[in-house]
């Protein structure tokens, strides 16, 4: 029987971040195909593989038995040989608060394709900069992912902020026999929204002052607007969330604080990613539109609109198209963007 040929990746590319690692490793274990990726993170100010790089990799390798060089922290290329998926009970800590959301994000399309049903338990940052917040996973990420066919159950057992970490996700997976393609255009009436801020180890003051933002920017009432004071031992913390459920989508938009960063700096990131999708008329923003696509391209093909094409998915695009037969296509509008997911012709 002919080897399976590797596939060839310059992590230097696009975005040059971490999502063509984790896209990588999700695509490999699936399709069984063997990657070796050069130049990882190579864009970044602290090239190489982080933390949470390095347990998306080992996460990866266990559920798969897979052969894998050069996993060490610092390390700029890798070579993974996937075996067959494994379903089961796994355990990762990443010992730092690098993002669980990520990992877990690696891992759940890939536990899709198990024998068996698997439970997966993530520690360390749940509420991170620059990562999705287990409350997008569990609201905007899963309903689609649901929408498709696939049984996931979520739940976010403590938080976990920068840098202490120390927060804890679980997420039980069942096998799916084939995801179904995707269709949405159109995001549909608005059913609810509302806007929760969690403090932990600070001040309530905070929360209270990011919702005054919400409130002021988005004209909502004082019942949509909920503070959260966490127990000390979560901290110290903050993130806000902009939660809007409509008909065939639900769309969370994020902001967690950071030292020496105003309450109403924190707000302002989270209210102008919603004002700029409530203006588009989009189905979906920038985040989930971006991580969308792997699981449309896993299920043969879909198509969405998004309200604003990043570097990062015309990245992840690329990477997709190295190991599944599809193209992935992105017309641009005056407010939003169609991207299109087609199966290539044999």
């Amino acid at each position: 029987m002919a080897a399976v040929p590797t596939i060839e990746l310059d992590g230097s590319s696009g975005e040059g971040g971490g999502q063509i690692l984790r896209s990588a490793l999700t695509l490999s274990m699936i399709t069984g195909q063997p990657f070796r990726i050069r130049h990882i993170r190579a864009n970044r100010p602290k090239p190489g593989l982080m933390r949470q790089h390095l347990m998306a990799v080992r996460a990866a390798a266990a559920v798969c038995r897979a052969d894998v060089t050069h996993a060490e922290v610092g390390s700029t290329e890798l070579t993974f040989m996937p075996r067959a998926i494994q379903g089961g009970v796994y355990e990762f800590a990443i010992g730092t608060a690098g993002s669980t959301t990520l990992v877990l994000q690696t891992l759940l399309p890939a536990l899709l394709y198990a024998d068996v049903p698997s439970v997966v338990r993530i520690s360390g940052g749940t509420h991170n900069p620059k990562a999705p917040p287990a409350h997008f996973i569990d609201r905007a990420y899963l309903r689609l992912l649901q929408a498709m066919g696939a049984q996931v159950e979520f739940e976010l057992k403590r938080f976990g902020f920068y840098p202490n970490g120390g927060g804890e996700l679980c997420a039980a997976v069942w096998p799916c026999p084939g995801l179904r393609q995707l269709e949405l255009v159109e995001r549909g009436a608005l059913r609810a929204a509302h806007a929760e801020a969690y403090v932990a180890a600070l001040p309530l003051a905070i929360a209270q002052r990011e919702l005054e933002c919400v409130r002021k920017a988005l004209g909502w009432s004082d019942d949509t607007l909920q503070p959260h004071p966490l127990s000390n031992d979560q901290g110290p913390g903050n993130a806000l969330l902009v939660t809007l459920e409509s008909e065939h989508v639900t769309e969370v938009f994020s902001a967690v604080g950071e030292k020496r960063v105003r309450a109403e700096a924190v707000a302002g990131g989270a209210i102008l990613a919603a004002q700029r999708y409530l203006a588009s008329g989009a189905a979906v923003g920038e985040h989930l539109g971006d991580q969308l696509m792997l699981p449309l391209a896993l299920a043969g093909g879909g198509r969405y609109t998004v309200d604003h094409v990043s570097a990062h998915a015309i990245t992840n695009a690329e990477v997709i198209a190295q190991f599944l037969p599809v193209t992935v296509t992105f017309e641009a509008g005056e407010q939003r963007s169609v991207c299109t997911i087609s199966r290539v012709s044999e």
